[in-house]
């Protein structure tokens, strides 16, 4: 599918960016400016040709023309150059050509640039999609219409003009998504006198293949009498030509149809008629809402994506495209053989047969309430020897059997029993307690036991702490016993204060290397291994 995204659209450099590629320059005033010492009969041609932006185009190729002679040229001539000076000046003389034709050029670079910029800031509409495209007098709701419909976020205020520019939106019909374009408001006056705001709608109205929603205004709350509004419909009424239309009256909170007067009412019919004159008379073309209150604003929706769809089913159906799959079916239409209508007709049996069935969950699922009431079953399909175990609140197990079936029905009482007679253990077993009378504690045993619990606790902290932030602990260096503090003889005094024999450390400590192998008996590798219990390795990385 086509989309157009005029963002992506290159940069244009101008005249100095190109120089600098090659050199480095400046630029001239633009050939698309007519100054004002020039000839009537120069002025009058001027005027007489294309476009600005495809004279800029012309100045463009034109100028890549010359470049491209001039360098083909110069290599000519540098085939013959028999000196470093004389091929140097033919390779400045050429750049500087070039630059000319580039300063020439500029102007119209930065034409192009400005466009380019203006483009970057149209919506991306897509022109092949399915399109709805509102329209009408300036602050008649067509933006709260668009916010109602889409999740866009145009902004609304009460005054005109607040759409300045094309704004695009996306909405659902039938799962198929629908682009809305919410155009500025048009007022009814020359084509000449247009400004830039409202030559968007005309644009897009004349362009785009969309469904058309003009909307009417019936209250007069907009600043523009019906009259007026039904002046600019009949004004534009060409650009609605074989596109679905309708017209719209909002605001009808605030005014409907029944309360307008006789002369407003002709203004309506007249409009209406010309509407049905555009669809050929198929279908109605007048419809009232309010987005205030909402009221038929869904209608209008689905009615205008509705007719839409209907008329690209038509167009497609007439296309040459649709011969090369019409021929690989064939539709088989009986012919009546006598003068009774034979209607098509299901048979009872049938009927009653389907209603036994039940099968379809949606079909079980309006019957038993709808969505959020109705839980399907996802036991029904288990594949049991009996049916009745499907809906079992203990599943199967064994040979049919679930859980519930080995319980033996008396083991409530029993339980009940057993606990009788653990208590009366229990009790019995207090009782004993109670006549030895050895389990009670001194004061100063109370005070030890307390004493004892305190430093495990501590010691169960500190080892959890420890242990929590062992992964972040950092290994220390070498180099922190800057002062020879922590030597063997330190050491060993500290394991005779604590009655240990410092004899075997203060040999492992001051020893040769620890990568040479050791022969020992079984009893002393078996001391070693209670040493090396006591005092921890040192560390690889030190």
């Amino acid at each position: 599918m086509v989309q157009y995204n005029f963002k992506e659209i290159t940069k244009i450099p101008n005249s100095k960016d190109f120089i600098d590629i090659v050199l480095s320059s400046t630029q001239r005033q633009t050939p698309t400016v007519i100054h004002k010492g020039s000839g009537i009969v120069h002025i009058r041609t001027f005027y007489r040709r294309k476009d600005h932006f495809k004279l800029a185009l012309g100045e463009i190729n034109k100028a890549r023309n010359q470049i491209s002679k001039i360098s083909k040229g110069y290599e000519r001539l540098l085939n013959f150059g028999d000196s470093l000076h004389q091929c140097n000046s033919l390779k400045v003389a050429a750049l500087g050509r070039m630059r000319t034709l580039i300063e020439k050029i500029g102007p119209s670079l930065a034409y192009l640039e400005q466009i380019r910029q203006h483009m970057a800031r149209l919506p991306s509409i897509d022109p092949n999609t399915r399109t709805i495209l509102i329209c009408g007098y300036p602050n008649v709701g067509k933006s709260s219409f668009m916010n109602k419909i889409t999740k866009a976020d145009v902004d609304v205020q009460p005054y005109a003009f607040t759409t300045k520019s094309l704004f695009v939106g996306h909405t659902e019909y039938k799962y198929l998504r629908y682009q809305v374009v919410d155009t500025p408001g048009i007022l009814d006056r020359p084509f000449e006198d247009r400004n830039i705001i409202e030559m968007c709608s005309i644009t897009a109205l004349a362009h785009l293949r969309a469904a058309v929603l003009f909307f009417l205004d019936l209250s007069g709350s907009c600043g523009y009498s019906i009259a007026q509004q039904a002046a600019l419909f009949h004004s534009i009424k060409s650009l609605f030509m074989n596109k679905p239309l309708i017209i719209v009256c909002d605001k009808a909170d605030l005014q409907s149809l029944d309360g307008l007067s006789e002369e407003e009412m002709k203004l309506v019919k007249e409009m209406k008629a010309e509407a049905m004159k555009a669809v050929m008379g198929q279908e109605e073309v007048l419809m009232t809402m309010s987005t205030l209150t909402e009221d038929g604003v869904m209608d209008v929706k689905n009615a205008a994506c509705e007719r839409l769809l209907n008329q690209r089913v038509e167009l497609k159906m007439k296309s040459k495209r649709i011969n090369d799959c019409l021929n690989r079916f064939h539709v088989a239409i009986p012919k009546p053989r006598d003068q009774k209508e034979r209607p098509h007709c299901i048979p009872q049996a049938v009927l009653e047969e389907k209603l036994k069935r039940k099968t379809a969950e949606k079909d079980l699922e309006e019957e038993n309430g709808g969505a959020g009431v109705y839980s399907a079953s996802l036991r029904k399909k288990y594949i049991l020897a009996n049916d009745e175990w499907k809906e079992d609140i203990f599943p199967e197990i064994l040979d049919g059997h679930n859980v519930y079936d080995f319980v033996d029905p008396d083991n409530l009482s029993r339980l009940e029993e057993l606990d009788r007679e653990e208590g009366f253990n229990f009790r019995q077993a207090e009782e004993e307690d109670d006549d030895d009378g050895n389990y009670e504690l001194s004061q100063e045993e109370q005070e030890a036991l307390a004493a004892i619990r305190k430093k495990k606790s501590l010691l169960i902290q500190k080892h959890r702490i420890k242990k929590s932030t062992a992964g972040s602990r950092p290994t220390v260096p070498r180099k922190f016993d800057k002062d020879r503090k922590f030597t063997a003889k330190r050491m060993g005094r500290q394991l005779s204060i604590m009655g240990l024999d410092p004899s075997l450390a203060m040999n492992r400590a001051c020893g040769g290397s620890r990568g040479r192998k050791r022969e020992k008996s079984l009893d002393n590798s078996a001391a070693d291994d209670a040493m090396d219990m006591d005092v921890d390795r040192p560390n690889k990385m030190l």
